[in-house]
């Protein structure tokens, strides 16, 4: 009888930290969800405010015409990007366009004095380092995540239910690295 029991509380306890780890695993997967939407809400302030912004600029820089015209496609592409990988990718295209944008302006010494696109830039400057907050936790719950389903044992429990590494939001293409480059 105290073997059967043995077992039994062996059994018991392998449950229990069977029902832990997975119950850890689910946490950290409902936090990279959440990680990415706090991404997302700042990505659609910045959405809403480039239209303001190129507005701003056609007015005093109407023959930057193609910087103008691949921040608003790039945007379009952003808003209309669906699942984190695209957005992803969508987004670096439009932070590469407002660099552009950012660049071109430099010549403009009327716009750069001018209140309200002194006030739109401080604000997508202050959206920018929401962002960029934003993306360093999402991609710190996402390191927190894939450790955890790669360790052992919580690696048996991850594969049994399915759990998938997560894709870190990173700069995608090597050339978005580099500071834009303004030719006239």
């Amino acid at each position: 009888m105290s073997g059967f029991l043995i077992a039994l509380l062996i059994i018991g306890i392998l449950l229990v930290v069977f029902i832990s780890i997975y119950n850890s695993l689910v946490r950290l997967k409902v936090l990279v969800r959440n990680a990415f939407a706090d991404i997302d809400v700042q990505l659609k302030k910045r959405h809403d405010l480039v239209p303001n912004l190129v507005e701003t600029v056609k007015g005093y820089a109407a023959h930057e015409r193609t910087t103008l015209e691949n921040v608003i496609k790039a945007r379009q592409m952003a808003v209309q990007a669906q699942g984190p990988d695209e957005k992803m990718k969508s987004e670096n295209v439009l932070t590469q366009a407002l660099r552009q944008l950012f660049a071109v302006v430099e010549n403009y010494p009327n716009l750069k004095a001018n209140e309200n696109f002194i006030m739109l830039q401080q604000e997508l400057s202050n959206i920018e380092e929401a962002i960029q907050s934003a993306r360093r936790y999402y991609n710190a719950v996402v390191r927190d995540y894939n450790t955890r389903i790669m360790v052992f044992p919580s690696n048996i429990v991850a594969s049994m239910f399915g759990f998938k590494a997560e894709t870190f939001f990173e700069i995608g293409e090597p050339g978005e690295r580099e500071a834009p480059r303004v030719q006239f």
